[in-house]
């Protein structure tokens, strides 16, 4: 590598190759020669004025966007090569090849100066974007107005539309994917995008335009939380179902043997009982449309013992089988919408049980909008106590005034006068970023309120449901498309007494399909701490996580065990006898033994009673 300053060195895809005299005019003198074909276009070349280095990509993996070259102030992408792709006569794949268009990489961009319409292009600009929206990714630009939200809240509201539920596939019912959630309802946006149009996101929709009021509720919705109308609930508003499948298939074992689809017999080890199998067919699996609950049997089977079987006392081998069987997860029910039987490419059987169960929205359920507005669902009201308007029009959900100005969503804001502007009227708007300026839009969405006789930015005379009293302020109230996410609250809820704990630590097991407990951890033990909780702390902590009884040796400190033939407490350290019982967490024990591990004899001292 060269030392001397002057000198540039040049690296190809991060390895060293050599240096030039002068770094800026290589990188161009490499950019010139892209453009004309004589050097490959998979290649892309930075020039870095600090560190006075050339750095040349050619490695694969890279993110690269297209751009429309610009020389001397002047785009190459005229408007007789805009007519003649309009007319297809010319692709894209021409003015590629013709350097009207170039693919950059994310080291190639610092050097350039880019123009987002051909307006704004001045002698130092170098390249224009294609489109402003190609900023945003395909996800992202299925939003809309996002150029008035903050910045911040793209990649949530991305996240928010890749958790929505909607008509994922037309073919749902051909598929066992192992879970999905389909909206019953779902309904093309009043807004959309020219990304959303161009991807045919409309057969595939995901959301439904919600009326909106933005306006408290006696406390209900609080921060994040919404409040929605029942009787909105009740005809379809964000009802969905869920699926999820269930498979099993009869796998081959050394020594020829193998598991079997069948209702397992009463000297099965690990036999559930005849209840459990009691929905079952006779070749062992369920029927389609039976009616299930959690632990019910969906797929019966029988493997081979784990370990070779003893001889019996005749010298005859003795054939056992283990219980195998497939149940429906802990916390769910639903009704069996389609069984499948196929073989695999080992050609051995494959049984696939989808199991569906109707989701109607409850108190917990989360909603978003397209703008990062996301909700939990605080209170489920009766129509009869929903906020009213001189029309009678009663909004499907409530949000809370505090949620737009401290997200700085402004764009849910036009959406919300767009939707009613678009419902009104019965037309479509289109809500692309960079499309239009801000203030344009609102008028014209607002001369179409006023010419169905509201107000211009959509504010309406509200009426409390509850007394029938005029509020003493307009609240602001229109149509927004709302995405019904698939955290549900059916899906999370867990709960438990007692169940199954870990073999290594004896503390209960985690998550919901383990029927495991919920954790107590640092901070819940903090707050008990400071209000002195003691007796709390100690049942939380010890009573209902690991709680062992352990014998100490009174003379060398060391742990001992309980002779159950003698019934004597002996230490395995000293032989003596003198050994006392001690109530301790488990998870100390493997401590102890832990440090045992690294030869330190860690030792214990009682008190005197």
């Amino acid at each position: 590598m060269v030392e001397n300053e002057s000198r540039c060195n040049v690296f190809l895809s991060g390895k060293y190759i050599g240096y030039v005299e002068d770094g800026a005019k290589f990188a161009e003198e490499i950019r010139r020669n892209r453009r004309l074909g004589a050097v490959s276009g998979e290649i892309n070349v930075a020039y870095n004025k600090k560190l006075n280095e050339v750095m040349i990509n050619a490695d694969r993996g890279r993110v690269r966007r297209p751009y429309i070259v610009v020389e001397e102030g002047v785009s190459k992408f005229t408007d007789d090569l805009k007519e003649r792709l309009a007319r297809r006569e010319i692709d894209f794949n021409y003015l590629l090849r013709r350097g009207v268009v170039e693919y950059l990489d994310a080291e190639e961009e610092e050097n350039i100066v880019a123009a987002l319409r051909p307006e704004d292009i001045t002698r130092e600009t170098t390249h224009l974007e294609i489109d402003p929206a190609a900023l945003f990714g395909a996800t992202f630009n299925v939003s809309v107005y996002p150029e008035h939200n903050s910045v911040g809240r793209h990649a949530i509201s991305a996240n928010f539309i890749k958790q929505s539920q909607g008509l994922y596939a037309t073919n749902f019912n051909s598929r066992y994917d192992a879970r999905a959630f389909l909206l019953y309802y779902p309904q093309t946006p009043i807004v959309d995008s020219v990304a959303y149009r161009k991807l045919r996101l409309g057969q595939h929709a995901s959301g439904q335009n919600f009326v909106v009021a933005v306006s408290t509720y006696y406390g209900y919705n609080m921060k994040d939380a919404l409040v929605i109308n029942k009787a909105a609930v009740d005809r379809g508003l964000g009802r969905s179902v869920f699926y999820r499948v269930y498979t099993d298939e009869e796998r081959r074992y050394p020594g020829g043997q193998q598991d079997r689809f069948r209702i397992p017999a009463p000297t099965t080890e690990g036999y559930l009982g005849e209840h459990a199998y009691s929905k079952l067919s006779d070749d062992g699996v369920i029927e389609a449309e039976t009616p299930v609950i959690e632990n019910d049997v969906l797929i019966g089977k029988t493997s081979p013992p784990r370990f070779l079987e003893e001889q019996t006392s005749f010298g005859v081998v003795e054939e056992r089988n283990r219980d195998s069987s497939t149940t429906l997860r802990a916390g769910e029910e639903g009704v069996v919408d389609s069984v499948m039987l196929t073989e695999t490419t080992g050609a051995t059987k494959l049984v696939k049980a989808r199991v569906r169960s109707i989701k109607v929205p409850e108190v917990g359920d989360k909603f978003a909008s397209r703008h990062g507005q996301k909700g939990v669902v605080a209170l489920i009201v009766n129509q009869e106590d929903m906020p009213f308007t001189k029309d009678g029009i009663v909004p499907d959900l409530l949000l809370n005034p505090h949620s737009l100005p401290g997200r700085m969503t402004f764009g849910h804001m036009i959406e919300t006068i767009a939707g009613k502007a678009g419902a009104l009227s019965g037309q479509h708007f289109d809500g692309t970023a960079f499309s239009d300026t801000g203030k344009n839009r609102v008028d014209a969405y607002g001369s179409i309120l006023e010419h169905y006789g509201f107000d211009k930015f959509g504010d309406e005379a509200m009426y409390d449901g509850r007394t029938g009293r005029q509020f003493n302020a307009n609240i602001f109230t229109g149509v927004v498309y709302f995405n019904r996410l698939w955290h549900m609250v059916s899906l999370k809820l867990q709960v438990r007494s007692r169940g199954p704990v870990q073999i290594l630590t004896h503390q209960p097991t985690e998550g919901k399909p383990r029927r495991g407990g919920l954790k107590f951890g640092e901070m819940e033990r903090d707050a008990l701490v400071g209000h002195g909780a003691s007796l709390l702390l100690k049942d939380r902590m010890l009573e209902q996580s690991d709680k062992a009884d352990i014998w100490v040796c009174k003379n060398c400190g060391d742990i001992g065990y309980l002779d159950h033939l003698k019934n004597v407490p002996v230490c395995m350290s000293c032989g003596g006898n003198n050994l006392e019982r001690v109530e301790i967490s488990y998870a100390f024990k493997l401590l102890l033994d832990e440090i045992k591990s690294l030869h330190i004899l860690p030792k214990i001292r009682l008190k005197s009673e």
